[in-house]
């Protein structure tokens, strides 16, 4: 299959395929990490940009890394320094960045959409890196991926996303990956933040935390969105944790092979114990590493899969080094 798509800007519109597709690549470029040379010339030549208007950290980490990682040039554009804090507008800021030969703008905004609005009128590669509580697709896809590598399938299985759904775009791209592959998910929290709309998705809606984690196979924990959301979701804090956070308690009436996951940061003793955020059924960190991979795969496949010298490089490509 030939990846045709310009630009990464959700998962709702990709088929079962596509996201297949990125899965299998990120594959070989986790092959790719374990090596002793972990960069290939897949993007050499090539300048990536990380305008991220909403502050981060992982998500930047790992996209900068990946485009280390495939020999491209990387530029951090900063907030703080930039003419956006003296009134420029984002389609103004893009527009200059491209006249710099940008040839992949990576985007994380707070505002629904700008990745859209700006893959409108530039010839840049655009990725979407997460906008508002709209979507978040490199997070869905290294969730899944990870999924797919510890559980051996995605169809079937029964994953449980726990938490601030109302305001999560994390939630949003990982019910549309997860459907579409044909697993079952079902969302539980308090109902200010768990409406029923969510069941149009695809989804089953409960808030009921033990019937939730009942039978699941996955257990996504999703953290409060203080920045998005009003303060008058929930009475408190402790009573949030009381009610739907994940306790050791709660762990020992789930299945004995339960995946419990994270996209992070973790709000430890909020809605995840301690013990269990580090235990052994937590794959936190290998989300981490994953999502190094699935970045990789992502730029790799937008910038039409093939390298500097117009090949497609694999794990056996001499260019890759020895082991």
């Amino acid at each position: 299959m030939t990846w045709t798509r310009k630009h990464l800007l959700d998962i709702e519109s990709l088929s079962a395929a596509e996201i297949m597709q990125v899965l299998e690549t990120a594959r070989t470029f986790k092959q790719v990490g374990e090596r002793a040379i972990k960069k290939v010339p897949a993007l050499r030549g090539k300048t990536v940009i990380n305008l991220f208007i909403e502050p981060s950290t992982r998500t930047r980490i790992s996209f900068e890394l990946a485009a280390v990682r495939l020999t491209a040039d990387v530029i951090n554009f900063s907030t703080d320094s930039s003419s956006l804090k003296k009134g420029e507008t984002l389609k103004d800021t893009a527009r200059n960045l491209e006249a710099l030969s940008a040839d992949i703008i990576i985007i994380r905004h707070s505002a629904a959409g700008a990745p859209h609005f700006l893959a409108r009128f530039l010839d840049a590669h655009v990725v979407n890196a997460g906008d508002g509580a709209h979507e978040h697709p490199t997070q869905a896809l290294l969730d899944t991926f990870t999924i797919l590598e510890k559980k051996g399938r995605i169809a079937g299985l029964n994953v449980t996303i726990l938490g601030d759904i109302l305001y999560s775009r994390v939630a949003r791209s990982n019910i549309w990956a997860l459907t579409k592959l044909g697993a079952k998910v079902t969302l539980c929290g308090p109902a200010t933040l768990v409406p029923r709309v969510f069941e149009e998705m695809g989804c089953r809606v409960t808030h009921k935390v033990d019937e939730a984690i009942e039978n699941a196979d996955i257990i996504n924990l999703l953290r409060i969105q203080h920045e998005r959301q009003r303060k008058t979701m929930f009475p408190s804090i402790g009573e949030y944790t009381v009610l739907w956070g994940l306790t050791k308690q709660r762990l020992e009436k789930t299945k004995p092979d339960v995946l419990i996951m994270h996209p992070g940061p973790i709000n430890r003793g909020v809605e995840i114990d301690s013990q269990i955020a580090d235990g052994t059924r937590s794959v936190v960190l290998d989300q981490v590493t994953n999502g190094l991979a699935v970045r990789m795969a992502v730029l790799f496949l937008i910038n039409g899969g093939v390298d500097a010298q117009g090949a497609a490089p694999s794990v056996a490509d001499p260019r890759l080094g020895k082991n």
